[in-house]
């Protein structure tokens, strides 16, 4: 649902589907880097507060996880959204409390009102606790650690083709398929509770009593749990007054299975979630904990299930006060906060020693530039110039078609600094960068003078705000489309008009750790560097994501690999640079 969400929201801000004819003219202000973000931000609330009915906290997720740089505005715009989540999810629960949603049932995944307002616990219940939790954050840096290897894999099957991808999906499913109703033939059959809550055995498509091959009056606890949704496994689990409801060797046995099985199954071609797998694998392994020390606490095999779930959850996704947040939500009880506070503090504090998150870890996977909210240590002894590489490619503001063109289908590069020629002895002085999409644009209308002089604002008249507004994923043209003549190519183009006169600079003698900061929390592509004396070049080179990337960093300073956590600044020798000019 964070997926989804995230992708709906991409959509609105790229103007919508013009292929589908979903486009509205009001959609044009969001093409834009901010407020695109912005949206995709709002997207990503608003899958958590309809997934789990947790407006707060998907508003605290997308604070946490999401935004690089919270202010006022992303705030209210992200309240809201969750508001109207909040608002829409509860007249459809409504509506499907009726009977009129057929399969749907009564709403999903809603709130599991597990425990009665008279919940109590003492402080000889905290040690077991805190013990589930240490021992809940190595199942989730381990859960991680598999996860990521089990993903390399995928990759490589992947880049054979489409078969490679379908076949690996459908061996999965079989295999997912065989196993799970081949599991609770293990399982005995037990005789109902004679208090049972529910019918017993289940009659119907849910409940915790499934018969599965049992005597008339007995269940299997087992098939409970695997022949049920995950929403109602979940509230099997998490049930109160239950301890006597299941066996030592099911709940492993599903704990196990879920442990594995979420980790296979994503990565292939087919919609798969990370948060629920791994709440039901935390709900099964709190809920096998609760059974070891239950005549040794006062605390239900329920409320273990709870913070078991809290600790796997902070093992694995390393959040903090969005999950506490979520999990009181889902739960209806304030009494919980403080065990869940420390199950999550205690779980991430352990699973942070070992590597970091499962997003950061995926997207290093896949090879995305993700930047970290913090710099690491050894930034601090490198300074910009340290990290920015040559040839740098310049434009002059007025510059000829033929070595535009040229540039552009030779470099990869989406942001190039404009220069302006001053008389000599001078120096040449920065006048602003302008954008490869702008440029594109530029010779696309073919907005070329005859000399090299500067235009006059006649030459906006051709275009429109709309041809220089972000375009949506793989909708921009490509310089391999334009197609120009042997005297257009000798042409010129001034580039003045359409430069950004104001880029975000930086001095080459800035540190590296205070740049990044900038760099992720303004949400820029791009960073010039200018030299510290003015009798050089204008500019030094441009910073981008990739030059704040660990591996780049340590391909260029091998020796920080053995010191990368001294917080003591190295005297790292000054490295001449020469770039070559365009």
């Amino acid at each position: 649902m964070v997926h989804t969400g995230a992708c709906v929201a991409s959509l609105l801000g790229q103007g919508g589907s013009k292929k589908y004819g979903l486009t509205w003219k009001w959609l044009r202000y969001f093409k834009n880097d901010r407020d695109r973000r912005d949206l995709v931000t709002c997207g990503s609330a608003a899958g958590i507060a309809a997934s789990f009915r947790s407006p707060v906290g998907g508003l605290l997720f997308a604070l946490e996880e999401m935004a690089s740089w919270w202010r006022g505005a992303l705030l209210w715009r992200a309240f809201f959204t969750t508001a109207v989540i909040a608002i829409v999810l509860r007249a459809w629960i409504d509506f499907c409390l009726s009977g009129k949603c057929g399969l749907f049932g009564t709403g999903g995944l809603i709130m599991f009102d597990v425990y009665s307002s008279n919940m109590s616990y003492h402080l000889t219940d905290v040690p077991p606790v805190l013990v589930m939790a240490f021992v809940g954050g190595i199942l989730g840096s381990f859960y991680n650690y598999l996860l990521t290897k089990v993903l390399r894999i995928y990759n490589l099957i992947h880049e054979k083709g489409i078969f490679y991808k379908v076949l690996i999906a459908c061996s999965i499913s079989i295999f997912t398929s065989c196993l799970l109703f081949g599991l609770p033939w293990l399982a005995s059959c037990r005789p109902c509770p004679p208090d049972a809550s529910e019918d017993c055995p289940t009659i119907g498509r849910s409940g915790n009593y499934k018969k599965f091959q049992c005597p008339p009056g007995h269940y299997n606890d087992l098939a409970s749990l695997i022949f049920n949704t995950n929403d109602d496994a979940i509230r099997n689990l998490f049930s109160k007054d239950t301890d006597t409801e299941f066996q030592y060797s099911s709940v492993l046995i599903f704990l196990i299975s879920c442990f594995f099985l979420s980790i296979f199954s994503y990565g292939v071609v087919v919609p798969a979630g990370l948060f629920v797998p791994v709440i039901v694998t935390g709900a099964s392994y709190g809920r096998f904990v609760g059974m070891l020390v239950g005549s040794y606490t006062d605390l239900n095999h329920g409320l273990y299930a709870v913070l078991g779930a809290a600790s796997l959850l902070g093992g694995t996704m390393r959040m903090t006060v969005s999950l506490c947040v979520i999990i009181l939500e889902l739960t209806n009880n304030l009494l919980l906060l403080p065990l869940i506070m420390i199950v999550l503090l205690v779980s991430k504090t352990t699973a942070d020693a070992f590597n970091g998150n499962i997003y950061n870890l995926i997207m290093k996977a896949k090879g995305l530039p993700y930047l970290k909210g913090h710099a690491e240590p050894y930034m601090r002894q490198l300074t910009v110039s340290d990290v920015v590489m040559g040839p740098l490619q310049l434009f002059n503001g007025i510059e000829k078609v033929g070595n535009i063109v040229h540039v552009l289908r030779t470099t990869g590069h989406n942001g190039f600094p404009v220069i302006d020629e001053s008389p000599p002895p001078e120096p040449p002085v920065l006048f602003g960068l302008v954008l490869r999409a702008h440029l594109i644009e530029l010779l696309k209308k073919k907005s070329f003078v005859s000399t090299p002089v500067r235009t006059t604002t006649d030459a906006f008249r051709q275009f429109s705000s709309e041809d220089f507004a972000k375009r949506g994923s793989g909708n921009g043209d490509k310089i391999e489309d334009i197609e120009l003549t042997e005297e257009e190519m000798e042409m010129y183009i001034d580039l003045h008009p359409f430069t950004n006169a104001s880029p975000y600079t930086v001095v080459e003698t800035m540190s590296l750790a205070k740049a990044l900061i900038l760099f992720r929390q303004v949400g820029l592509r791009h960073l010039l560097v200018i030299p510290k004396m003015s009798c050089r070049s204008p500019i030094v080179g441009i910073l981008t994501r990739h030059d704040f990337m660990p591996e780049h960093i340590f391909r260029l300073h091998p020796a920080l690999v053995s010191s990368r956590w001294k917080r003591l600044r190295l005297r790292l020798p000054v490295r001449e640079k020469s770039f070559r000019v365009s």
